[in-house]
Protein backbone atom coordinates (compact mmCIF):
# COMPACT_ATOMS: atom_id res chain seq x y z
CA UNK A 1 0.00 0.00 0.00
CA UNK A 2 2.67 2.62 1.00
CA UNK A 3 4.26 2.08 -2.24
CA UNK A 4 1.53 2.83 -4.36
CA UNK A 5 0.70 5.77 -2.43
CA UNK A 6 4.86 6.47 -2.97
CA UNK A 7 4.32 6.40 -6.70
CA UNK A 8 1.10 8.08 -7.15
CA UNK A 9 2.53 11.40 -4.99
CA UNK A 10 6.04 11.05 -7.23
CA UNK A 11 3.82 11.19 -10.28
CA UNK A 12 2.36 13.89 -8.34
CA UNK A 13 5.61 15.72 -8.23
CA UNK A 14 6.84 14.84 -11.47
CA UNK A 15 3.59 16.51 -13.38
CA UNK A 16 3.46 19.55 -11.66
CA UNK A 17 7.56 19.84 -12.50
CA UNK A 18 6.58 18.87 -15.96
CA UNK A 19 3.61 21.79 -15.88
CA UNK A 20 5.65 24.32 -14.72
CA UNK A 21 8.20 23.59 -17.05
CA UNK A 22 5.99 23.68 -20.07
CA UNK A 23 4.16 27.04 -18.44
CA UNK A 24 8.66 28.19 -18.80
CA UNK A 25 8.80 27.30 -22.30
CA UNK A 26 5.48 29.11 -23.31
CA UNK A 27 6.93 32.38 -21.43
CA UNK A 28 9.70 32.21 -22.97
CA UNK A 29 8.84 31.41 -26.48
CA UNK A 30 6.11 34.06 -26.40
CA UNK A 31 8.67 36.55 -25.19
CA UNK A 32 10.71 36.22 -28.32
CA UNK A 33 11.08 39.04 -30.55
CA UNK A 34 10.55 36.61 -33.61
CA UNK A 35 7.25 35.55 -31.83
CA UNK A 36 6.07 39.32 -31.56
CA UNK A 37 6.12 40.05 -35.38
CA UNK A 38 4.50 36.60 -37.01
CA UNK A 39 1.04 36.33 -37.50
CA UNK A 40 -1.26 33.49 -38.27
CA UNK A 41 -0.14 30.07 -39.12
CA UNK A 42 3.41 31.69 -39.25
CA UNK A 43 3.23 32.23 -35.50
CA UNK A 44 1.18 29.15 -35.29
CA UNK A 45 4.69 27.02 -36.19
CA UNK A 46 7.15 29.32 -35.05
CA UNK A 47 5.37 28.34 -31.19
CA UNK A 48 5.00 24.50 -31.80
CA UNK A 49 8.92 23.80 -32.87
CA UNK A 50 9.71 26.20 -29.91
CA UNK A 51 7.41 24.70 -27.54
CA UNK A 52 8.56 21.26 -28.78
CA UNK A 53 12.58 21.85 -28.83
CA UNK A 54 14.37 20.43 -25.67
CA UNK A 55 15.55 22.21 -23.23
CA UNK A 56 19.17 22.50 -22.87
CA UNK A 57 20.72 19.58 -20.95
CA UNK A 58 21.72 20.37 -17.46
CA UNK A 59 25.85 18.74 -16.79
CA UNK A 60 25.13 16.13 -14.86
CA UNK A 61 25.96 16.25 -11.15
CA UNK A 62 29.34 14.07 -9.86
CA UNK A 63 27.09 11.75 -8.44
CA UNK A 64 25.01 11.27 -12.11
CA UNK A 65 28.55 10.66 -13.33
CA UNK A 66 30.28 8.22 -11.20
CA UNK A 67 26.23 6.48 -11.66
CA UNK A 68 27.24 6.75 -15.27
CA UNK A 69 30.56 5.03 -15.14
CA UNK A 70 29.33 2.39 -12.81
CA UNK A 71 26.45 1.66 -15.24
CA UNK A 72 29.36 1.66 -18.56
CA UNK A 73 31.20 -1.11 -16.85
CA UNK A 74 31.17 -4.25 -18.96
CA UNK A 75 31.44 -6.27 -15.44
CA UNK A 76 27.73 -4.50 -14.00
CA UNK A 77 26.25 -5.44 -17.36
CA UNK A 78 27.25 -9.02 -16.60
CA UNK A 79 25.76 -9.05 -13.01
CA UNK A 80 22.11 -9.74 -11.53
CA UNK A 81 20.22 -8.76 -8.56
CA UNK A 82 22.29 -8.81 -5.48
CA UNK A 83 25.58 -8.76 -7.23
CA UNK A 84 24.50 -6.56 -9.18
CA UNK A 85 23.56 -3.92 -6.29
CA UNK A 86 26.68 -4.73 -4.38
CA UNK A 87 29.13 -4.32 -7.51
CA UNK A 88 27.06 -0.78 -7.82
CA UNK A 89 27.14 0.17 -4.04
CA UNK A 90 30.60 -0.40 -4.13
CA UNK A 91 31.95 1.29 -7.22
CA UNK A 92 29.56 4.02 -6.84
CA UNK A 93 31.07 5.13 -2.67
CA UNK A 94 35.10 4.28 -4.46
CA UNK A 95 36.64 8.01 -5.04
Amino acid sequence: MNKILIAILMSAVCFTAQAATQQDKMKTCNADPKAKTLKGDERKAFMKDCLSSKPAAEPLTAQQNKMKTCNADPKAKTLKGDERKAFMKSCLSAK
